[in-house]
């Protein structure tokens, strides 16, 4: 049932340059894809300048038990769990620990004296000497290293020596180990593949820091933001939040090759009674988090304020700028990818853990230059848009995220609810996000 929009409601949502009958487009889309059987359940939140625009939860957590997607329902976010890392590796950026110039052996020793494959290797010894990757190449995706579930020598070597950070038995440091005992699928600097690289500078904010990086994400970003409802683990008295994980392909989740046709495939790869999320022995920083609609959006909102969050500055906005800056000479394309990635590449560069939109047109989606923001494995995304002032976060749980062009169809609904030309933030003040208090009740349940 939906609820009713009162007439100041109303007053607000056109203050915020939103047209209500068109935000209730973004609810009819999601109620479809549920419909045809693509996802179990979903939920999404917008945010003007502080102030929320619109939620909307639909469809099921979980099949089996007919529990519904919630506001408050408990997602896995993999890979937006890479951000969060590369907001820890700032923090101890600005309290000069190190330059981002820092080859990454200098914490982790066993990255010394690196090789990479030679170009065209088609055996995982062709070898050549390589420099250590540095830590800005790390947090670019320029570092050489691979994922197990792409094409190629590296990622071959990988998945037989078992490198997954799925959060299962491994500890952090075993598993980046076996990392270091791999060459590199390329010179670094040469070109952007996705990779393993967040994990790693995971194990340096611990190797710097002195400290866990559960420990870490706490007491130093979860705590001041009051994001009381994410982490490496879903606690006993939670688990009924829960969401199941579904998969579209019926052999593998991980297959990046676009969903079957037909009738659409969910199969349940990860429920909340046997998932590796309950106890989770190695803390993945690219993609080991679970989190809650609520708790993302206060990570967000941190970010479009320039690093502020509740209880104070956890970085400083001329760092948050940087951050979200291009850091390759031109877009993700140019850099000759071989490699999954969980955003476009052409007409899109990369910041520090997060994609940048140079050009909307190439990128295929509407949007403005300079938007930050990334998904997860799950199908998950976030973007925060600073010439409109906006922060977005869409979750759900289908892998592969490659399955549906959820997002840039996300991207065109969320622009053609917004209907106001004047694109300079329209005179907002610049609130701190409050949640439960939604300026409409349009979409919720």
């Amino acid at each position: 049932m939906v609820s009713e929009i009162s007439d100041d409601a109303t007053s607000k949502l056109q203050s915020l340059r939103f047209d209500r009958a068109r935000l209730d487009r973004i609810g009819d889309w999601m109620a479809r894809y549920v419909a045809q059987g693509k996802y179990a359940g979903s939920s999404v939140l917008i945010a003007r300048g502080g102030h929320e625009v619109y939620h909307h939860a639909t469809g099921l957590r979980d099949i089996e038990t007919g529990l519904p997607f919630e506001r408050d329902t408990i997602v896995r976010i993999y890979s937006m769990t890479k951000p969060v890392t590369a907001v820890a590796v700032m923090m101890l950026f600005e309290q000069g620990f190190f330059s981002l110039d820092t080859p990454v052996s200098e914490f982790i020793p066993a990255f010394r004296d690196m090789q990479a494959l030679i170009p065209g290797a088609e055996r995982i010894d062709q070898l050549e000497p390589c420099p250590v990757p540095t830590l800005h190449q790390l947090l670019t995706h320029t570092s050489g290293l691979s994922y197990a579930f792409n094409a190629g020598v590296l990622p071959q070597a990988m998945a037989k020596a078992g490198i997954g950070f799925d959060g299962g038995s491994t500890p952090l440091a075993e598993m980046v180990g076996r990392v270091a005992a791999l060459p590199l699928a390329f010179k670094p600097g040469a070109r952007w593949e996705y990779s393993v690289a967040s994990d790693v500078l995971g194990r340096v904010v611990e190797q710097v820091s002195g400290t866990a990086l559960d420990r870490f994400f706490n007491d130093k970003i979860f705590a001041p933001l009051g994001m009381i409802e994410t982490g490496f683990s879903v606690p006993e008295t939670d688990l009924r939040r829960f969401a199941t994980l579904y998969a579209s392909h019926p052999d593998t989740a991980l297959s990046l090759k676009p969903a079957p046709t037909g009738v659409p495939i969910l199969r349940t790869i990860d429920s909340a009674g046997d998932s590796c999320f309950r106890n989770p022995a190695g803390f993945s920083g690219g993609g080991g988090l679970v989190s809650t609609l609520e708790d993302y959006m206060r990570f967000c909102e941190m970010l479009r304020r320039g690093g502020e969050g509740s209880q104070g500055q956890l970085l400083s906005p001329q760092t948050v700028a940087f951050m979200m800056r291009n850091h390759l000479a031109g877009d993700i394309a140019s850099m000759g990818p071989t490699s999954f990635a969980e955003q476009p590449m052409q007409g899109v560069g990369f910041g520090l853990a997060g994609a940048v939109v140079l050009d909307p047109a190439r990128a295929r989606a509407p949007g403005s230059i300079g938007d930050f923001g990334w998904g997860g494995m799950a199908s998950t995304v976030f973007w925060i848009d600073h010439v409109l002032d906006l922060s977005v976060v869409f979750l759900t749980q289908l892998a592969p995220s490659s399955s549906y062009p959820s997002r840039a169809e996300l991207k065109a609904l969320v622009h053609g609810a917004f209907v106001d030309g004047n694109v300079d933030r329209g005179g907002l003040e610049q609130d701190s996000f409050e949640v439960g208090a939604p300026v409409s009740g349009a979409g919720m349940l």
